[in-house]
């Protein structure tokens, strides 16, 4: 194996002016530049970028913690931030939370971040599942193990962390909710079920505040022990979940589901059951993922911008990276700047679920 000493020797000079030369750490004159290169050339080496890198302190990787890497929600959001940070030269590890029934994600997660840490990413952009009554204690113990080994910069995706500290990319679930719950009472529904998430996570339950406010208030009551369902967010969840609420119900105009894979599996239940849609039932969900376009009929639903989050994210972990750099490590992860919380728009879109007006299009979604 050729190494660097192999260079230098062969160009005539010493290690350091070789290392100034491909680091372009120091000027070296264009003659001892052009015999490095051509020694390079000649012997075929190639530089260990790893180790390089650690040397400086950076290992050119970005950490990334999502909580279900295999549906279709996440792989846009990883996508974003492929994008953004492969034009500098860095490279992805991803980290999946998601649990099997009885498992406990927020010790995944933890899990996933000391793995990272360990191995000194130079940020971590993550999805976290805590609960409200615990996320100040939990966000305040990954800021500290944050800084063990290295300063590693954070960024928060769909949870707003921005009061501890922690730069976040978020959107308003209770408000993405109330949008989709408003739009079937504005499509005459008076009966809303509702499919919602894992129960012991944040979102989901933010997402069922936000159908019992807009239920609430257009004077419309609900029977939580019958009107409303937990998934998995999968789609045979959903398809469970859609049949439970048929079997214990009566006279259902309108369903509200928190994503749009388990409103695929309700979608499927009501067609089985022979209810045509969206004349016996409404049908919205949430995400606008790009299937739901394609379905028969296609799916009303929330936009969320997906990849947009990701390239979001992205930047704003790059920008502190860079500070931590050129401060040589003087700052402080996440402390001393203006901590950023970026409150993504959501939009909705009204296909033939809802709406047998609604004009069909090809709808690409990001």
């Amino acid at each position: 194996m050729v190494t660097i000493r192999d260079v230098a020797e062969r160009a005539g000079v010493s290690i350091s002016t070789v290392s100034n030369v491909l680091n372009q750490s120091k000027y070296v004159g264009d003659d001892l530049k052009r015999k490095v290169y051509e020694a390079v050339e000649e012997l075929n080496y190639v530089r260990d970028s790893v180790a390089s890198n650690m040397k400086r302190g950076y290992t050119k990787t970005i950490g990334v913690i999502t909580s279900d890497i295999c549906g279709l929600f996440y792989p846009y959001i990883v996508k974003g931030i492929y994008e953004t940070i492969s034009k500098y030269g860095y490279s992805l590890t991803i980290y999946d939370s998601h649990v099997l029934k009885n498992e406990n994600g927020v010790k995944k997660e933890e899990e996933s971040f000391k793995h990272l840490f360990s191995n000194k990413v130079d940020g971590v952009i993550f999805v976290s599942n805590v609960s409200k009554k615990k996320e100040k204690q939990y966000i305040e113990k990954i800021k500290t193990e944050a800084c063990m080994l290295k300063e590693t910069p954070l960024v928060s995706l769909e949870r707003d962390f921005s009061k501890y500290g922690v730069d976040s990319v978020f959107y308003n679930n209770k408000k993405t909710a109330e949008m989709a719950v408003n739009h079937l009472i504005d499509c005459g529904c008076k009966k809303i079920v509702f499919i919602g998430g894992p129960i012991q996570e944040e979102v989901p339950e933010e997402r069922k505040q936000g159908y019992l406010k807009a239920m609430k208030e257009g004077g419309f009551k609900v029977d939580k022990k019958i009107m409303m369902e937990a998934g998995d967010y999968t789609h045979e969840s959903g398809y469970m979940a859609m049949n439970a609420l048929l079997n214990r119900n009566e006279g259902i105009d309108g369903v509200y589901v928190a994503n749009d894979q388990m409103a695929i599996g309700a979608l499927k239940a009501l067609k089985e059951c022979n209810i045509r849609i969206p004349q016996d039932v409404k049908l919205i969900g949430t995400d606008n993922v790009f299937v739901t376009s394609m379905l028969e009929p296609p799916i009303s639903t929330v936009h969320i911008k997906k990849r947009y989050m990701g390239r979001r994210a992205a930047q704003i972990l790059l920008q502190r990276i860079e500070e931590l750099q050129n401060a040589q490590g003087e700052a402080k992860a996440n402390s001393g700047h203006q901590v950023i919380a970026e409150e993504m728009e959501t939009t909705l879109v009204v296909r033939k679920s809802t709406d047998l007006t609604a004009k069909e299009e090809m709808v690409f979604v990001e």
